[in-house]
């Protein structure tokens, strides 16, 4: 009986995916026209053949997987993500706008006529040097520097300067943070060795621009890398190209909030891929929610109690490992490894009879995918998931702090189309993201209830989660509301798999220049990037709080 119980959450989940085709064009079709997204200023430009078609170039960056539950290599996929495409002139064969411009850098003889930033020790005039001399381009508000292979990281300076739309005022130079290669999927993974990652430093927002110049410096003071794999000094990597990214417009004006406080969902059809995407949170919102709201502590112990209830060892911590199976294969949350207990418990004290409560956080309002303007089209079709969840990762963007929150879902629009068409990810990379107002935003699809899988800590991605915040932190602090969201998150997630927030926890290493793979590593429940990998990240400022994110966390889940 218990374990039919536990199962509820994962069949509802299921048969919501599995209807969602049916649901997804009948939706609201009379405020299809109304409703539908203005046309892209321009196509997504493709590097090797930019008039291609966009259908054609999705199709080669995304090739096609068969309709099944589970996939060998533990992604699953629905029976939505299989039904017929829209009508041809729907709202759901009108993709949401947003473009990528890429441009491919060339040495630069001599170097760059701009004299404001002399040479320095690190990257003298005579270390090689690439990029971009001021050029005209469409509209973009995100840029990144992308190689051909991965494994090569790019050992010198990136710098940046851009001219803001319809004005002939130029920006300073600004520093592109190359440390990048330790946000990413685990070595020898599917996503990773799908052929079609490349190398890139982190994105950056700058803001409306409609030009751009470009300067790539390499290290020439025969500095030894820390992990060996090669020298500083060595020649820039190859296939070097700027990537300019427009997040397209924001969508349309949600209409008011019904009663319930769940918002309505949008009027124009949903396509397939959105579809899917929007029914794997079936249990929390309806099809099509631009958020998922906000539960209060009671609601969330009744919800939990109510949809995953398990036996009574979960109360008393004797609850069963999870099964050993493989890392990525799809399975029913609510269960953890050998040093967690179920947290999401039907439970009884076994002296006493009576139900205790589960730590857990209370649920906090997230906007869902749709909420911001992804384009599902994008991404993989099927999801990929690990496992249980026993820590969280917290990172930064290392994007800049000059957005405002308003400007949030333009630049995690961005970030998304920097990692998936420009660095050939799978999706965007982290679970969540949260921006400097406090807001909460689902990363990677697949469920925020799941346990997704995502490409956020090198080596350590299996059984974790990834936080971004917007922003970088190496010198700024973070706002306190970004680190009060951290808080209310992970005790509202970890506590679904009975992650104590304050606690440690052992992960198996994939691989990384920190830890050998196959080892097991013994690190907080909520730990920075840092912890995993030898990075900057989450930037010293950030990572100081993290003390001040655990004791709250704990404190929400009741501990």
């Amino acid at each position: 009986m218990s374990r039919i119980r536990g199962m509820r959450g994962y069949l509802a989940s299921s048969i919501a995916v599995t209807c969602a085709a049916a649901l997804a064009f009948p939706l609201a079709l009379s405020t299809e026209a109304a409703a539908a997204p203005p046309a892209a200023e321009s196509p997504t430009t493709d590097r090797a053949t930019p008039d291609r078609p966009a259908s054609e170039r999705t199709a080669r960056a995304r090739p096609e997987t068969p309709s099944t539950s589970t996939t060998s290599a533990g992604t699953a996929t629905s029976a939505a993500e299989a039904a017929p495409a829209a009508p041809a002139g729907s709202a759901a064969d009108r993709s949401i706008p947003g473009s990528t411009q890429s441009l491919p850098l060339a040495p630069l003889t001599p170097p760059s006529s701009d004299r404001t930033l002399p040479p320095t020790s690190a990257a003298p005039s005579s270390a090689p040097t690439q990029g971009l001399p001021r050029r005209d381009v469409r509209h973009f508000s995100l840029v990144g520097v992308v190689w051909d292979n991965p494994d090569a990281e790019l050992q010198g300076r990136v710098q940046v300067r851009t001219r803001a739309s319809g004005t002939a005022k130029w920006s300073v130079w600004q520093d592109v943070d190359t440390h990048n290669h330790e946000h990413a999927a685990d070595p020898d993974t599917a996503e990773r060795t799908s052929g079609r990652v490349r190398g890139a430093t982190a994105p950056l927002w700058v803001g409306d621009s409609d030009g751009v110049e470009v300067r790539v410096q390499a290290e020439a003071d025969g500095r030894p890398r820390t992990d060996g794999r090669a020298v500083a000094g060595d020649p820039l990597p190859t296939g070097l190209h700027i990537e300019l990214i427009d997040p397209g417009a924001d969508p349309a004006a949600e209409p008011p909030p019904q009663a319930s406080g769940v918002d309505t969902p949008r009027g124009n059809v949903l396509s397939p891929e959105a579809a899917a995407s929007s029914a794997v949170n079936a249990d929390l919102a309806p099809l099509g929610a631009t958020t998922i709201p906000a539960l209060s502590q009671k609601q969330t112990e009744a919800d939990l109690i109510a949809t995953r209830g398990e036996t009574s060892d979960a109360a008393s911590g004797t609850a069963k490992p999870a099964a050993k199976d493989k890392p990525g294969v799809k399975e029913k949350p609510g269960t953890t490894g050998k040093t967690g207990t179920i947290g999401t418990a039907d439970a009884a004290d076994p002296a006493t009879g009576q139900r205790v409560k589960p730590y857990i956080g209370a649920r906090p309002r997230i906007v869902t995918r749709r909420g911001w303007g992804a384009d599902e089209t994008l991404r993989e079709r099927n999801f990929s998931y690990t496992k249980t969840v026993k820590a969280a990762f917290v990172h930064h963007t290392a994007s800049g702090n000059n957005y405002r929150c308003a400007q949030a879902p333009s630049v995690i629009r961005s970030i998304y189309r920097y990692h998936v068409k420009s660095s050939g990810w799978r999706d965007i990379g982290y679970n969540f993201l949260v921006d400097k107002c406090g807001n909460i935003y689902e990363g990677r699809a697949g469920g925020v209830a799941k346990p997704v899988m995502g490409a956020h800590t090198l080596g350590f991605n299996t059984n974790s989660m990834g936080i971004a915040v917007l922003g970088s932190f190496g010198t700024a602090n973070p706002p306190a509301a970004a680190v009060k969201a951290i808080a209310k998150l992970t005790a509202w997630k970890l506590g679904l798999f009975g992650a104590n927030p304050k606690g440690k926890t052992y992960l198996k290493s994939g691989g990384g220049n920190l830890y050998r793979k196959g080892k097991n590593v013994r690190l907080n429940v909520i730990s920075g990037h840092r912890d995993g990998f030898a990075t900057e990240c989450p930037g010293g400022r950030l990572y100081a709080k993290l003390g001040k994110a655990r004791a709250t966390s704990a404190r929400y889940q009741g501990r």
